[in-house]
């Protein structure tokens, strides 16, 4: 049966050709291309083969463009993003703006938190810092009083995920903001699985930091991640991990020392990778004029027909049942759910696997309702 708020978004499907020949329901991990991507990515090969070097003078601000997006899509003031490449150069950026001392070296975040941004907290152990890692009682979720308590006078940073990749757990950001600030700690939020799927407003999240790319809800692949610093935090941190777009003036090419721009560039880094942010810019385009709003109420509709098919079927439910607790996707595992989710995908329909949780699917505003049922169907016939 279709189901209106289901259905309310689908005039949007239109512009994703590539849903017409498969099932996507991989958008946590792999946003559908936009059609209009393709004409996007020959723009900017255009600008190159016919400006040369002047290309610069129109690819530059492209940055600044895709970081105003974003600002819309997060409702973070302008000017407060700027670009970069991956989340993790981003978390090492942020990483290399801190100093470590016995007062206030601690690093307080949850056991569940995605790997890559793991490896960057534990590899600044070297320089002095103390990583305490919150435990999950029960794999799936993170209790907030738990997380609380950990930060104390002596944590200098919460590297956090607003939602929990491995289960889709929404965490209590904005309390946990609180605390931190409460202590002089500063939050950043791993926004990689809520941006795009989830309403968000990093001012009054309270966070001091935000980052995400633009690889999965946002329909963008890969290469434009972005990082929002609070406005009054800009011009107080130096990052060691800079590079020349992170100079007042790239193209003065003073030396030997970093002379660093009062705005977000200074954050940047290297180089920009332009090509990639024409390549989102159709994504972001789409989901900014939707908005996250209208995408949320799709998104809780055709969750809970999921958790309904997982629950029928009897499957292990990994992701939290609770609307307020549960992000984008569902996870379920049952016996031989690798090898189920490998036929799936050479079949086309669409899905991903972690070890020790199990499938994890996610409709998006372009899933037609009845999607939901075909995939669970085709499960079924490669299950026996």
């Amino acid at each position: 049966m279709s189901d209106p708020v289901a259905d309310s978004l689908l005039e949007w499907r239109a512009q994703f050709p590539a849903l017409e020949s498969c099932v996507h329901l991989i958008s946590h991990s792999l946003g559908c291309v936009p059609a209009k991507t393709a004409d996007d990515l020959r723009e900017f090969a255009e600008i190159w083969a016919t400006r040369s070097i002047t290309a610069w003078s129109e690819w530059l601000p492209e940055v600044d463009r895709a970081a105003a997006r974003i600002e819309k899509i997060i409702s973070a003031p302008r000017g407060s993003v700027v670009m970069n490449q991956n989340v993790s150069t981003i978390m090492a950026v942020l990483a290399s703006c801190f100093e470590y001392t016995p007062a206030r070296n601690k690093i307080v975040y949850e056991a569940l938190q995605f790997p890559t941004v793991s490896y960057v907290w534990q590899a600044e152990q070297r320089r002095g810092a103390e990583c305490v890692l919150v435990p999950s009682a029960d794999g799936i979720t993170i209790d907030t009083d738990a997380m609380c308590a950990a930060i104390d006078e002596h944590t200098l940073a919460v590297p956090m995920s607003h939602v929990i990749f491995s289960s889709a757990y929404i965490q209590d950001a904005k309390k946990i903001c609180a605390k931190a600030k409460s202590v002089g700690a500063h939050v950043i939020l791993d926004c990689y699985q809520s941006v795009g799927i989830i309403p968000l407003d990093v001012v009054d999240l309270g966070v001091s930091f935000a980052c995400g790319g633009s690889v999965k809800y946002l329909c963008g692949g890969p290469g434009a991640a972005w990082l929002y610093v609070r406005p009054d935090l800009i011009p107080q941190f130096a990052p060691r991990v800079t590079g020349w777009f992170g100079n007042e003036s790239p193209f003065a090419f003073t030396m030997p020392a970093q002379t660093y721009a009062e705005n977000a560039w200074r954050y940047m880094g290297g180089t920009p990778a332009v090509a990639a942010l024409y390549q989102a810019r159709a994504g972001q385009s789409i989901v900014g004029e939707i908005g996250a709003t209208k995408i949320r109420a799709k998104s809780l509709v055709l969750t809970e027909q999921i958790i309904g098919w997982v629950d029928e079927l009897g499957f292990k439910l990994n992701s939290p049942r609770p609307e307020a607790q549960r992000g984008g996707s569902v996870v379920f595992d049952f016996p031989g759910a690798s090898d189920v989710c490998r036929e799936l995908n050479r079949r086309k329909f669409f899905c991903d696997h972690r070890p020790g949780v199990g499938l994890r699917i996610a409709p998006h505003f372009y899933t037609k309702a009845e999607e939901i049922g075909l995939f669970f169907a085709e499960l079924k016939k490669i299950r026996g």
